[in-house]
């Protein structure tokens, strides 16, 4: 037994990973295509997908809501994970990022089921509320200054017993870091406090990747 989390040395992560990851071919040359090129730090790491992966098989998640795709990783590593009926509603901005999750996508068979909208994600959010859409869970990471907002929205489009997922919330461990106050790290320790204090979740923080926090809709 131990009071505390286990440090992650670089040997425990590796051995980790060697007991623990069963990434698919198609999602391990999904992220190593990212890696080499520019913003590869916004990539979750393999074994973070695999959690999620696991999150949507216990909950039997049939729809899901992402803000913030990237190149596309999280969204094909739920796709995989849940029935051939399940739709996903993917937001981002980036027509060039979201080119080769597309293509990973339509290789792996799941495209149809994606609906990917580039547009503000806000706009996005305001709009599947007025088409009365529910999601059993949502993944949220995205620009850190507007989590909050990306919360609330979420709040109305999760159904209760539903989960939120927030990335980047150690954010590489600036939170604990008097010297760093930059919008995106005050953004983060807000977001945090204000999820503490929130009765209208149950929560807890993961330090997994760069840490992430579940959040269930009561």
């Amino acid at each position: 037994m131990s009071p505390r989390t286990l440090g992650m040395t670089d040997a425990l992560h590796d051995y980790l990973l060697q007991v623990s990851l069963r990434e698919p071919e198609i999602l391990y040359r999904l992220r190593r295509e990212t890696a080499a090129g520019p913003g590869d730090g916004m990539q979750i790491s393999p074994e973070q997908g695999q959690f999620m992966q696991l999150l949507a098989e216990l909950t039997g998640a049939r729809s899901y809501l992402e803000v913030g795709t990237f190149t596309g990783y999280s969204a094909l590593a739920m796709a995989l994970a849940m029935p051939a009926d399940a739709r996903l509603v993917c937001c981002d901005l980036s027509a060039d990022y979201t080119a080769m999750a597309r293509r990973f996508w339509t290789e792996a068979g799941v495209a149809e089921r994606v609906d990917l909208r580039l547009a503000p994600a806000l706009d996005t959010l305001a709009a599947l509320q007025d088409e009365g859409r529910r999601f059993d869970l949502m993944f949220i990471d995205a620009d850190k200054e507007n989590y909050g907002a990306y919360y609330e929205a979420g709040l109305k489009l999760v159904r209760p017993g539903g989960l939120i997922l927030f990335d980047n919330v150690l954010w590489g461990g600036s939170v604990v870091d008097p010297d760093k106050q930059d919008a995106d790290t005050k953004a983060i320790r807000a977001l945090n406090l204000a999820l503490h204090a929130d009765r209208r979740i149950s929560l807890s923080l993961v330090p997994i990747g760069d840490g992430l926090t579940l959040a269930r809709v009561r």
